[in-house]
């Protein structure tokens, strides 16, 4: 049987195997209930076959496939496609879906290109769910999914740049995204320590992974704009910093 990665990847070929056995009267005289059933048989949510097929880099070749779901046409599968990946968050389509659609589509340029977009509304349905719970396990999944679209190259240097520009940025301190975005060799660190808009206790873990030479440090205290906070951040780093090797 077919998993969510399995339609996620195959060919038009491939998949044309995998759903020529819902052809029968069973379920295309249910026309309603037909995407539910042929979910069902593959043991997948409704949800999750429409994000397997939908993002499908082969989704063109499979208009076939589309019809016996009950689509007319391939838009009408990408609209909901896009209104369940940027309103669901963790629930009918899992972390682990979503992490493997990234690792998926990373390579395929015009899939990635769309996906750049989605990904930005998706994080703004996430972040507006977390500002209303406060729930501990979106959290931790929250960071993962960023992590992956840093780390599978789905965030471009236009995605990370809007995400640096948010001024007292809570979410990306709490994810830690600055120090992703270096790893991720998007932006290089030195940049990003010289922004105003980056919090001083962002740039202090750049400067506890090393990231950041002494010399910098010192040029940036000589900036007299500055916010006090950040100066006494500074500061306190460089006396320790002396500390350690007196």
């Amino acid at each position: 049987m077919a998993n969510f990665r399995d339609i996620l990847s195959n060919s038009s070929e491939e998949l044309l195997k995998v759903f020529y056995m819902f052809g029968g009267d069973e379920f295309m005289a249910d026309k309603a209930h037909r995407l539910d059933k042929i979910a069902k048989e593959l043991r997948l949510r409704t949800e999750q076959l429409i994000c397997a097929i939908g993002f499908n880099p082969n989704l063109g070749d499979l208009t076939e496939i589309i019809h016996l779901l009950g689509y007319s046409n391939i838009d009408e599968l990408v609209k909901k496609r896009n209104e369940i990946f940027i309103t669901d968050i963790y629930k009918k389509v899992s972390l682990d879906n979503i992490l493997t659609i990234y690792n998926v589509i990373k390579d395929f340029p015009e899939t990635l290109q769309v996906m750049q977009y989605l990904a930005e509304q998706r994080l703004k349905s996430i972040e507006t769910k977390i500002e209303a719970t406060v729930n501990s396990i979106i959290i931790e999944k929250y960071k993962a999914e960023i992590r992956s679209i840093y780390l599978d190259s789905i965030a471009g240097i236009d995605f990370a740049e809007k995400r640096l520009d948010k001024i007292d940025s809570g979410f990306r301190a709490l994810l830690n995204e600055v120090t992703i975005i270096t790893e991720s060799r998007i932006i290089p660190a030195g940049d990003i320590f010289f922004r105003d808009t980056v919090l001083p206790e962002e740039k202090r873990k750049l400067l506890n992974k090393g990231l950041i030479p002494l010399e910098l440090v010192h040029a940036r205290l000589e900036d007299g704009t500055i916010s006090p906070r950040e100066k006494k951040m500074l500061q306190d780093y460089l006396s320790i910093t002396r500390q350690n090797s007196a």
